[in-house]
């Protein structure tokens, strides 16, 4: 007869939220749309520029002509929001891999037993990756309308921020889950 191996659902919903919350903040992190400038005067009203965390590019809708690497002529890039999503995402990156990885040795889904408080520490450390990159996100939303841009564009969030904004939800609501492992090892 063979023992069964168990390992408790919260554990499975972190080891679950976390990678997917990964691919969305590296996602959010790389891709060039934290916000969108379109109508801006004297240029076509098709073009829209993408400003991320580390390129600008401009697509023209009507030929969907995209080039990236432009260059920045208001002093987007020297913003501090910019600047400090620039070093917050990919610390956040960072951790969050070191989190899963210290979560894999602690669920241990191959022994009979996790090691809950090695999970409970993941948890934690996945907790706080998710702040990492929630803290840019939000600040860059905040000011999103203080950043540089032409004068009489319009102005709108991108596809990057949102992504980046689940991700760290993600991540967080994982890293909770893994917490709960404390449980066990309060109840030992």
């Amino acid at each position: 007869h063979l023992p069964r191996m168990r390992t408790p659902s919260a554990m499975i919903v972190g080891l679950v939220l976390c990678p997917c919350g990964l691919l969305l903040t590296l996602t959010g992190t790389l891709a060039p749309s934290w916000r969108q400038v379109s109508l801006i005067p004297d240029q076509p009203v098709d073009l829209i520029l993408e400003q991320g965390i580390w390129d600008i590019c401009r697509e023209r809708q009507s030929s969907h002509d995209r080039l990236c690497g432009q260059s920045d002529e208001l002093g987007y890039f020297e913003q501090l929001p910019v600047r400090v999503a620039q070093g917050l995402m990919p610390t956040s990156l960072v951790v969050t891999l070191l989190g899963l990885l210290v979560a894999t040795l602690g669920v241990r889904c191959w022994q009979k037993e996790p090691w809950y408080l090695l999970a409970g520490i993941a948890g934690l450390v996945l907790l706080l990756s998710g702040l990492l990159s929630l803290v840019p996100a939000s600040w860059y939303t905040y000011e999103l309308w203080g950043l540089p841009a032409p004068d009489r564009s319009t102005l709108v969030v991108g596809y990057s921020l949102v992504l980046s904004y689940l991700g760290s939800c993600l991540e967080i609501s994982g890293g909770l889950a893994l917490a709960l492992s404390f449980h066990h090892c309060c109840k030992e």
